[in-house]
């Protein structure tokens, strides 16, 4: 997928067309902005491809997933690419983003989340609007769970933009990039 070459698990979850899949997280890296001095944080990280799409851009990303087959995957899929910047791990997204920023003190300055059909719960929602990263983008399989997501967050939040991105043609299923902004 791009430059990059992915093991995938039976368990783990892996976007099943490749060329629009490229398109979507070229997308989100890009509209991140990000910068060489930033902390990425990509919840829902599954097989780490978001994370190390950006991890040239970044100084770190520390990515986070329920599944651990797909976590093997994702460092695995880290030393294929050569990525040395990326630390992946275990567990789920309302615990351990919690336990990340709140014990161990890492604040990203970005965050990328690509939650499942059901979307953020409200502890990852509360935790984001905590930090306050400068660089919020959601990418969602579900514009209902998302469009709820982000009202949570609009008096912190400006919605810049969300884009589709078509990833089953001829269906009525859609990616949708939302790019947030601080409010100044």
């Amino acid at each position: 997928l791009g430059d990059y070459t992915f093991k995938i698990s039976p368990n783990s979850f892996y976007q099943v067309n490749p060329k629009q899949t490229e398109k979507l997280y070229n997308l989100a890296v890009e509209k991140a902005n990000l910068k060489a001095d930033d902390i990425l944080c990509d919840l829902y990280c599954g097989i780490g491809t978001i994370g190390i799409f950006a991890s040239k851009y970044v100084k770190k990303v520390y990515g986070i997933e329920i599944v651990p087959q797909a976590i093997d995957d994702a460092k695995e899929n880290a030393k294929i690419n050569n990525i040395k910047n990326a630390e992946f791990m275990v567990g789920d997204v309302e615990i351990s983003f919690d336990e990340l920023i709140n014990k161990k003190n890492i604040v990203p300055t970005a965050i990328i989340v690509d939650p499942p059909r059901k979307g953020l719960d409200d502890k990852t929602i509360q935790n984001i609007l905590k930090i306050k990263p400068e660089k919020l983008v959601y990418i969602s399989c579900n514009p209902a769970t998302m469009v709820r997501d982000l009202s949570k967050m609009e008096e912190i939040y400006n919605i810049n933009r969300i884009q589709p991105v078509d990833m089953f043609p001829f269906t009525k299923h859609v990616e949708c990039v939302a790019v947030l902004n601080l409010k100044k």
